[in-house]
């Protein structure tokens, strides 16, 4: 049994009483920032946004319609918009595309508004999980493993620049949660 179960109600709510920024979640397709920022945002009792929801809402037309139609550095400028609001808007919990954090802009404004959580897991897990479904238009021409691989060595420096990083193993969602709010708590 791992330590993170031990939390309880008052030290989350003793750690959430501590966070006075939205809690921005970054990395790699796949890692689980939309799925383990909505059981953070349920633990701390705060509103849960994805990024790439938010910004297919405000387009009215999907991600991969956007790149195909515009192409990324039009997508990346209309996502760190859609991030300033979501920050600028209060509290919560944010997930962002893979991609948002390596745009410079995006991540100083993130950096310096938010607390940064770089989700970080394994590549392998990775290919297993993006491969349940077709939505990634970075995936669709080429080898997952050899794509995300790269992506990961790319955008590694990055990601890096977080306040926080937590590994993400193939464990119940609500365990990494609480390794965030534990890092969190340890970070402020």
């Amino acid at each position: 049994m791992s330590e993170h179960l031990a939390m309880d109600g008052s030290e989350i709510a003793r750690i959430a009483a501590r966070i006075d920024r939205p809690v921005v979640l970054v990395g790699l397709m796949g890692v689980g920032k939309s799925t383990v920022g909505r059981r953070l945002a349920e633990m701390l009792g705060s509103d849960f946004v994805d990024a790439d929801d938010a910004i297919e809402d405000a387009a009215q037309r999907s991600i991969a319609e956007i790149f195909e139609e515009f192409g990324e550095a039009y997508f990346r400028d209309g996502e760190r918009r859609v991030i300033a609001r979501l920050i600028e808007e209060g509290g919560g919990v944010i997930a962002t595309g893979g991609g948002a954090f390596v745009d410079p802009e995006t991540r100083s404004l993130i950096l310096e508004r938010a607390i940064a959580v770089w989700i970080d897991t394994d590549i392998d897990i990775l290919v297993e999980r993006t491969s349940r479904r077709n939505t990634r238009p970075l995936l669709r021409n080429g080898n997952p493993k050899e794509i995300l691989t790269r992506l990961y060595n790319e955008r590694e420096p990055f990601y890096s620049q977080a306040q926080i990083r937590v590994e993400s193993k193939n464990a119940p969602h609500a365990e990494t949660a609480k390794a965030i709010l534990e890092a969190i708590d340890k970070w402020l």
